[in-house]
């Protein structure tokens, strides 16, 4: 794994290197987004495990040759939980993902074996690594260059396994014919992030 840092933006070699699909996440200052905390970081991978971790300019949070990944519906971006990184990463950089396969949402349709469907459940059921989350609750907000090389790793972590958690969850969602389900759901991602925007962080469903 290789990591590399940005302030503000990718450049625009970096963005045109991506191909077929990047892994994304992202971490905040806190959960409550928009209405309290921002964005601190945005780290994408590639399907070589090359991370790259940009810390957004918090002035005006402008990001042009990141967007244009995000928005390139040629790209799939593979992600985990993907309603809070797709509310964060659209609110703040004002754009529009697409192409996406949430990882979390995939892994509750088709693990039902399970009722653990976090990050580190997967890496050690699909990579056999075990994630160490100590670092999670961080200061993501502070100079990325003043961030630990275990804060970097803690963030690198958080992508660099999600093509192969991809894979092997999508070849379960084939064979247990779910597939369409899991695309449905996909779907009605961006409604849901809509909601959450405009203050229905509840389950509006429920009885």
């Amino acid at each position: 794994m290789k990591i590399t840092k940005f302030k503000g933006d990718i450049t625009p070699e970096i963005a045109s290197s991506f191909r077929n699909s990047i892994a994304i996440d992202t971490e905040a200052t806190g959960l409550q987004i928009p209405e309290r905390d921002k964005l601190s970081l945005i780290q994408i991978c590639d399907d070589k495990e090359n991370v790259f971790i940009i810390q957004p300019n918090k002035d005006n949070f402008k990001a042009p040759n990141l967007v244009s990944i995000l928005e390139n519906d040629k790209i799939l971006k593979i992600g985990h939980f993907l309603r809070f990184d797709k509310n964060a990463l659209e609110y703040f950089l004002k754009c529009k993902i697409t192409n996406i396969f949430d990882t979390k949402i995939a892994s509750k349709i088709v693990r039902t074996y399970t009722d653990s469907h976090g990050l580190k459940n997967l890496v050690q059921e699909f990579c056999n690594k075990s994630l160490d989350k100590r670092q999670g609750s961080s200061d993501w907000n502070k100079d990325l260059d003043e961030l630990t090389e275990k804060q970097l790793e803690y963030a690198a972590n958080d992508v660099v396994y999600l093509h192969k958690i991809k894979f092997e969850l999508e070849k379960m969602l084939i064979r247990e014919k779910r597939m369409d389900i899991f695309n449905s759901c996909l779907a009605f991602l961006d409604t849901r992030v809509e909601l959450d925007q405009n203050g229905f962080k509840f389950d509006i469903f429920e009885h």
